[in-house]
């Protein structure tokens, strides 16, 4: 599984969300309406299933799927 799809899957069963509805290049709070309670828990799940550190501010910046799976690869390189 890629980077991105296991962001999709992750976000989609925490947000309860289809996996359709997270759009790649498109933000999570213009997509899905993401408030700022859904992204801290998002972050967490996401440094948890990925084993990474995110800096909250980042991801706050980078709120797009293809940002964050940036982000993740490039912590992980």
């Amino acid at each position: 599984m890629d980077t991105k799809t296991k962001i999709k899957d992750i976000l989609a069963n925490l947000l309860k969300v289809k996996i359709e509805e997270l759009k790649d290049d498109l933000s999570l709070q213009d997509s899905i309406g993401l408030d700022s309670t859904e992204m801290v828990e998002s972050l967490i799940a996401l440094e948890k299933a990925f084993g990474v550190k995110l800096n909250p501010k980042e991801v706050k910046k980078t709120s797009t799927i293809n940002e964050i799976a940036g982000n993740i690869q490039a912590k992980l390189a």
